[in-house]
């Protein structure tokens, strides 16, 4: 695709100002779990009584989806990304809200809304959206001392992780606020009220050790895998043993077949056996590549919403990541969290799509920092 640097068309002036090799880097990853889908999934399925491609299939089917939102998402100016945001977390908001009515139960979670063909994770959409919100809102309390900006936002923040306890996604609570506690302290969060979140966030981890059961139970594991049912670790940590340095050879991994979620939660570990120690590096350096640059992306910026906000969607992708990988390398307890892009899941890769391309969108060049 080349055009010329006077065409005023949305879509040449889109190519000359996004950066290109964060959108190749995005694609990249995009494409290997379409190949991890068609190499993990297969197992699972039978195991679940489909046909062997029904995953791969669905996964497949949602890539072209969610390619069309990053891109057209990517198109915005930052004024629109932000409006954009908003419907999308009123909505997904009301649809969390929703899961406790109608909301269907898997694994003793209410986290899902099944529709025709399609269960939708409302969490997954409020995760990207809230970070544009919450960006906007500190952004205007900065420009506008009068405004509530503040106050609004640690109301929205606790109303959202009071839901996400509930359901309960002690993880995704865990990610949101985060990235909602980076965001404040980029603002000008004060160092007490910095210590003072520190304090609560080990008050809050000591909480759910002694209240959760089943926070308890994967800390427990995580500390003396004697101490419960550690057989998914166990599988994931032999897949690595398994494919060494280059793998066994794609199709050719074992662990798969016993292990479950081996297609979302553990696909980092399928990648270990079958591609090697080599490419799991690989994978984990088109991570750190897309953060670090879209932060070097950051580093001139003027405008303090764009800032926040960009800042914010590139922490949330590097942590959920980071959370994964680490759980299959028994390096923290195990949490249920997709590995972006390349673990099965319709929701988490729509929901992706559109952080992503925000993000994008936040980080094209733009003359003055204008928000048009």
């Amino acid at each position: 695709m080349m055009f010329a640097r006077i065409d005023q068309r949305p879509v040449a002036r889109w190519w000359w100002t996004v950066d290109r090799w964060t959108l190749g880097a995005l694609v990249v990853l995009i494409a290997f779990g379409a190949v991890m889908s068609m190499a993990a999934s297969p197992a699972v399925a039978e195991r679940l009584g489909y046909a062997p491609l029904h995953f791969a299939e669905r996964q497949l089917a949602t890539v072209p989806f969610a390619l069309a939102i990053m891109f057209g998402v990517s198109l915005l100016p930052p004024r629109t990304v932000r409006r954009t945001a908003f419907i999308v977390f009123a909505v997904a908001f009301a649809l969390l809200l929703l899961t406790f009515l109608v909301g269907t139960e898997i694994k003793g979670a209410r986290r899902w809304i099944s529709l025709p063909g399609f269960s939708l994770q409302p969490s997954e959409f409020v995760k990207p959206s809230f970070a544009i919100v919450a960006a906007w809102l500190f952004a205007e309390q900065k420009e506008r001392p009068g405004f509530p900006g503040n106050a609004i936002s640690i109301g929205l923040f606790l109303a959202l992780v009071w839901l996400l306890y509930k359901q309960p996604d002690i993880g995704m609570a865990v990610v949101v606020a985060s990235v909602w506690f980076a965001q404040f302290f980029m603002a000008g969060l004060r160092l007490y009220w910095v210590v003072a979140g520190g304090i609560i966030g080990i008050g809050g981890f000591v909480g759910a050790y002694l209240w959760l059961p089943h926070v308890t139970s994967r800390i427990n594991r995580f500390l003396d895998p004697a101490a419960g049912d550690s057989y998914q670790v166990d599988r994931s940590i032999q897949a690595f043993a398994n494919g060494g340095l280059w793998g066994r050879g794609p199709g050719e991994g074992k662990v798969k077949d016993v292990l479950p979620d081996a297609h979302a939660d553990f696909v980092f570990a399928v990648a270990g056996e079958e591609f090697g120690i080599i490419v799991c590096i690989l994978i984990v350096g088109v991570f750190a590549f897309i953060v670090l640059r879209g932060f070097s992306r950051l580093l001139q910026e003027g405008n303090l919403f764009v800032l926040l906000a960009a800042t914010g969607l590139l922490i949330q992708f590097g942590l959920q990541a980071i959370i994964n990988m680490a759980s299959s390398l028994h390096l923290i307890p195990t949490k249920g969290m997709t590995l972006p892009f390349l673990s099965y899941g319709g929701s988490s890769m729509l929901a992706l799509a559109f952080g992503m391309g925000m993000m994008l969108a936040l980080t094209r060049r733009r003359l003055g920092g204008s928000e048009l």
